[in-house]
């Protein structure tokens, strides 16, 4: 991984959990998610959750993608998007 790889991993986990922020939840520490399932993950396509909305049974591991997408009205892409925004 390239140092310029490694920061934008720091950055992104500086971001507070862009579900948590959504349901009002406050500003949740982050954990970074890889928005895709190939075997060849970009770490500059990652998103932050925090550990119950990214790992928990009520997160993206935990319900699986479609599931997550439903309960809070969001894609991956979506959240991409507001990542982006963030920390621009």
């Amino acid at each position: 991984m390239s140092l310029k790889g490694k920061r934008h991993l720091h950055f992104v986990a500086t971001v507070p959990c862009l579900i948590c922020e959504q349901m009002g939840l406050g500003n949740t520490p982050a954990q970074v998610h890889h928005i895709s399932d190939t075997t060849h993950r970009s770490d500059w396509l990652t998103v932050p959750l925090c550990e119950a909305h990214h790992t928990g049974p009520e997160g993206f591991h935990g319900l699986g993608e479609r599931e997550f997408n439903r309960r809070y009205k969001t894609d991956e892409l979506h959240l991409l998007a507001q990542t982006i925004e963030r920390l621009s």
